[in-house]
């Protein structure tokens, strides 16, 4: 058996893997994505490839459950999706072992969406994800309906949890450079969120319903192909906004950034379109908003601006990265926000 991480650690899989689901492993490695997991690659003794994530903690293993119950009943309704493979005993979770565990059929893929939304990538994206919410319309955890648009940020929260972030960042006797950016960046945004609450009064009312709850890059998985192979990651069920989950996906701060503002804005239309073929149902009115609940959406939030004071543990180059991108391509939306949506109008309408 060929081991590339710590010898225990992938001993106690290797044998949880037998006991729980009769598979021998002929090969274990560790991937390095995974920030709540330990994530592990698994090739079998017929070189068949498998997925296995390895829970931190037994805390949630109920919401860990229902979030993999939501993956099979979007895999049931032709969503492209990973599939669990269930245990011995014919359950979607491994909880009894030293590892609490799920394992996957592993989904063969060249890059994720993270800053890879280019060329034919852009419907396939928007295509996929019209699918995916058609699907989950018919959850019965949460009927859809419709909920004032302004709802979608909290701004007086925000404006508390900035200043408590400014305030933690102040009282701390030396700064790092991305501290010292960081605690800048919450001042900035602090200063707009006034601004930022008049862009959300003017959304109109916006439909909710069961998403996926983490449309990030790094949950869709694109084939060689540049089809989806694969939404990764759901969340347990939960109703949330369309305009949301179609802006965390196509708004991709890389992709913001890496494209000139007209190469962007026309993938960005791309996916709409596709979005609306694969979903008959969607509202022109979710698909138009979106650019506005994106933008509006991350200028709100304090991650990963807070993550050096409230999970310092977890900062590292590519934290401090992303936390850069995302609030420049934040502020590069809202500064061209009325041409962006007008364009978009036009398209749509």
């Amino acid at each position: 058996m060929i081991f590339t991480d710590t010898e225990e650690r992938l001993t106690t899989l290797a044998d949880t893997l037998m006991l729980a689901y009769g598979l021998a492993p002929a090969e274990l490695s560790r991937i390095p994505e995974g920030t709540a997991t330990d994530n592990y690659s698994v090739v079998d003794q017929q070189g068949r490839r498998h997925f296995a994530k390895v829970y931190r903690t037994r805390e949630h293993l109920d919401l860990e459950r229902a979030s993999v119950e939501l993956s099979e009943y979007c895999a049931d309704g032709g969503v492209a999706t990973a599939r669990a493979t269930r245990t011995r005993e014919h359950e979607l979770l491994e909880t009894d072992g030293r590892l609490p565990m799920s394992l996957w059929s592993y989904v063969p893929h060249t890059a994720t969406a993270e800053g890879g939304l280019t060329g034919a990538r852009w419907a396939a994206a928007g295509e996929a994800m019209g699918r995916l919410h058609n699907r989950l319309a018919s959850h019965p955890a949460a009927a859809p309906t419709l909920e004032p648009g302004a709802a979608v940020c909290d701004v007086a929260a925000s404006r508390v949890r900035f200043e408590r972030l400014i305030r933690a960042y102040q009282n701390k006797s030396a700064l790092g450079e991305f501290e010292t950016w960081a605690l800048q960046a919450a001042r900035d945004r602090l200063a707009i969120l006034g601004d930022i609450e008049r862009t959300l009064a003017s959304l109109p009312p916006l439909s909710v319903q069961v998403v996926h709850g983490d449309t990030a890059g790094p949950n869709i998985l694109f084939q060689h192909d540049d089809a989806v192979g694969a939404f990764v990651d759901f969340r347990p069920p939960a109703a949330g906004y369309l305009a949301w989950e179609i802006a965390r996906l196509g708004c991709d701060p890389k992709s913001v950034l890496d494209n000139s503002p007209q190469n962007w804005l026309t993938g960005y239309t791309e996916l709409t379109l596709a979005y609306r073929d694969a979903n008959p149902t969607a509202s022109t009115a979710d698909l138009l908003s979106s650019l506005r609940v994106g933008c509006t959406a991350m200028l709100c939030s304090a991650f990963p601006l807070s993550v050096p004071i409230e999970r310092p543990h977890i900062v590292d180059h590519a934290m401090e990265a992303y936390g850069r991108v995302r609030h420049e391509a934040a502020l590069f939306l809202l500064d061209r926000l009325p041409a962006m949506e007008e364009a978009l109008r036009g398209a749509l309408l």
